[in-house]
């Protein structure tokens, strides 16, 4: 027999994801037809047992294969997450942080929330005084992509390692050329995320991207796949003294099939043909031990 009334109230206020989910798309389905008929399925049977711990009367729109679905059932579901402070039918918490799940309510979905390094990056600026703070020659801040004035930056510069990046100045003639470098950390699991975001964007803006990271195959790589214009690196008489196999372990082997495609589409004479034959010797050099003065080589 059809269970025509929800049981007794109790039990969590919170609206299981994929309820939600679906009756979002029913609140969608029902502004081109007065009913919505759904099979019994597991987000169905998830709503019905949110009703009985409601006390929201199903009555004959529940059978034993389906549960029909009308304009007035939504508004009292949406009753009953208004009285529980819970975001309304049709707002999706996917997606969105922590803090803006909070605007649509007490309701929090951890699963799909965006991450609160989502858009954030760590930028090395020009010193900032802090009274109570020893002064620096550069400083670190945290800030989000999205609060950045693109057009302010004559050059992005990604730098690949923490310790490279702190140290980072970017007073060096390679950037001397360049209107105020926008100096950014590549990211690893807490910021890499954020520098994805700020790739894209730059791209848009066709300015120069310059990679400051490890002379080795896989660092060449993640420079091509950032959508990096340019490699700052020591100039190749000094490199060539100093690379070492030691800093080029066998574990990097499986980039170099890429980068030696690459070498031979490349014309006789691009700067970046020399840096790829010492590559294929196996020799490198951590971003660590380059000393000199560093040179921008185009990689496009």
């Amino acid at each position: 027999a059809a269970d025509s009334r929800c049981g007794p109230g109790g039990g969590g206020m919170n609206l299981p994801g994929r309820a939600r989910s679906g009756l979002n798309d029913v609140a969608l389905q029902l502004r081109r037809q007065p009913i919505v008929e759904k099979t019994r399925g597991q987000w169905v049977e998830d709503v019905v047992a949110w009703c009985r711990q409601q006390d929201i009367d199903l009555g004959m729109r529940l059978s034993s294969q389906s549960l029909r679905f009308d304009a007035e059932l939504l508004a009292q579901i949406d009753s009953v997450l208004a009285s529980a402070h819970l975001a309304p039918l049709g707002r999706s918490l996917s997606g969105l942080s922590s803090a803006a799940q909070a605007k649509e309510g007490v309701e929090e979905d951890k699963a799909t929330r965006e991450g609160p390094r989502a858009w954030r990056v760590l930028l090395n600026l020009p010193p900032q005084p802090t009274p109570g703070l020893a002064s620096e020659s550069r400083c670190s801040r945290d800030v989000d992509v999205r609060h950045l004035t693109l057009g302010a930056f004559g050059a992005l510069v990604q730098v690949e390692n923490l310790d490279s990046f702190y140290a980072f100045n970017p007073n060096i003639s390679a950037l001397s050329g360049y209107a105020q470098p926008l100096i950014a950390y590549r990211g690893d699991s807490h910021y890499g995320g954020g520098f994805a975001h700020l790739a894209e964007v730059w791209r848009k803006t066709r300015r120069p991207h310059l990679y400051a990271g490890d002379f080795d195959a896989k660092g060449v790589t993640l420079a091509l796949d950032s959508g990096a214009t340019h490699l700052l690196l020591p100039d190749m008489a000094w490199l060539t003294q100093h690379a070492t196999p030691l800093h080029q372990p066998a574990g990097q082997l499986p980039y170099q099939r890429r980068l030696r495609q690459l070498h031979v589409s490349l014309p006789p004479q691009h700067p970046l043909r020399p840096y790829l034959t010492l590559l294929e010797k196996q020799r490198g050099l951590k971003q660590q031990w380059f000393e000199g003065e560093l040179v921008a080589v185009g990689i496009g």
